[in-house]
């Protein structure tokens, strides 16, 4: 059998050099620095993301809006797309470090400029940095009279509470208000956000209002007395104008005695309302004043509410006091003291002591 020399000899032959293997080397180096550059441009990017955080308090003033609902995230992009902090980063950490970030309130806040994200988070927990105009407007004031308020406190014209009021369908009155807004501005406090329109305000109020009609059952309570809820905030608008609140009750049943006998209201305070004043004594002529709204001179109730009343009120003329009384009387002027009775000359003196003490 023939064999070759390689055979015999027993050596390999010879043989090529492998280039997969070298290829495949390179590939794995590749991927080693790709995977290196990927690390390096992250931690890059997360440095970039984090940026670097200010310190202190800042200065000067910029104001910023927080949205309802919005997260750190979206709250931290707009303190920094406004200046206040270095990165948004810097604000979320500090939101997510502290549990009470979780009640940052929606609204505008007059923020610094460069704050670190610890001062920006407490500044947003502060609610003096709040912008807001506060207004209270106490239980009995007419509608023009809340208007001048409103206007007096927040700066609007009052063109634009009078063109909102001509258009009582876009304040969200409720059905049985008859498009009439008096009565139904509820009394309260509110913080309107700059940019509130008049409209806006005046339709907050109304809303107010529905809330507490709610929290008395204004509609079933006022069937439960025979009266319309427009009748029932009426009411409760006359015992708000007439007496102190202790008194409320028994004022309400007075109304609703002297209905029941027929016999006229003959409240100073529709009067005062006819006449758009506020006089403490009347004289003949005021009292003769030709209006629906002179209980002196029509029987029964009002057409309508003759100022806002507040929820006391409205509990009241829906849950009058029991009593007999038919009358009442300011003990002074200027005194929130009142005596009721149902004996008609009793009455007529604690009158004429109250003319007396009127008299200069």
């Amino acid at each position: 059998m023939t064999t070759t020399a390689s055979a015999r000899s027993g050596r390999r032959p010879p043989q090529a050099p492998r280039r997969g293997r070298a290829l495949g080397v390179l590939v794995v180096l590749v991927l080693v620095m790709v995977g290196l550059l990927a690390g390096v441009a992250l931690l890059v990017s997360r440095w970039v993301a984090r940026g670097d955080d200010y310190s202190g308090q800042g200065s000067g003033s910029v104001r910023v809006e927080v949205t309802p609902g919005e997260s750190a995230t979206a709250i931290g992009q707009s303190l920094q797309q406004a200046g206040v902090v270095a990165s948004s980063q810097a604000f979320v950490d500090a939101a997510l470090a502290d549990d009470r970030s979780l009640g940052i309130q929606p609204g505008f806040y007059d923020m610094r400029l460069r704050m670190s994200g610890q001062a920006a988070l407490e500044r947003l927990l502060d609610p003096s940095a709040r912008v807001q105009t506060d207004v209270t407007v106490p239980e009995g004031l007419r509608v023009d009279q809340v208007v001048d308020l409103l206007v007096a406190r927040t700066g609007l014209p009052r063109g634009d509470f009078e063109r909102a009021l001509a258009q009582p369908e876009r304040l969200g009155l409720p059905p049985y208000a008859d498009g009439d807004a008096e009565g139904f501005l509820f009394p309260a406090t509110y913080s309107f956000d700059p940019g509130t329109s008049a409209r806006q305000m005046l339709r907050t109020m109304v809303s107010r209002f529905d809330q507490a009609a709610a929290d008395v059952d204004l509609v079933r309570a006022a069937r439960a007395v025979n009266l319309t809820p427009r009748q029932a905030v009426t009411v409760a608008s006359l015992v708000q104008a007439e007496v102190a609140e202790r008194d409320f009750g028994k004022a309400a049943r007075v109304v609703y005695n002297r209905l029941n006998v027929g016999m006229p209201l003959q409240f100073d305070s529709t009067v005062n309302f006819a006449l758009n004043s506020d006089d403490l004594t009347l004289t003949n002529d005021q009292l003769a004043v030709d209006s629906p709204y002179n209980t002196y001179r029509n029987p029964g109730l009002p057409p309508g509410p003759i100022n806002s009343p507040g929820e006391a009120a409205l509990r009241a003329a829906l849950a009058p006091d029991a009593g007999s009384w038919l009358y009442f009387v300011a003990v002074a002027p200027g005194s929130d003291q009142t005596r009721f009775t149902a004996d008609y000359q009793q009455f007529l003196t604690w009158k004429d002591e109250f003319y007396a003490a009127v008299a200069p």
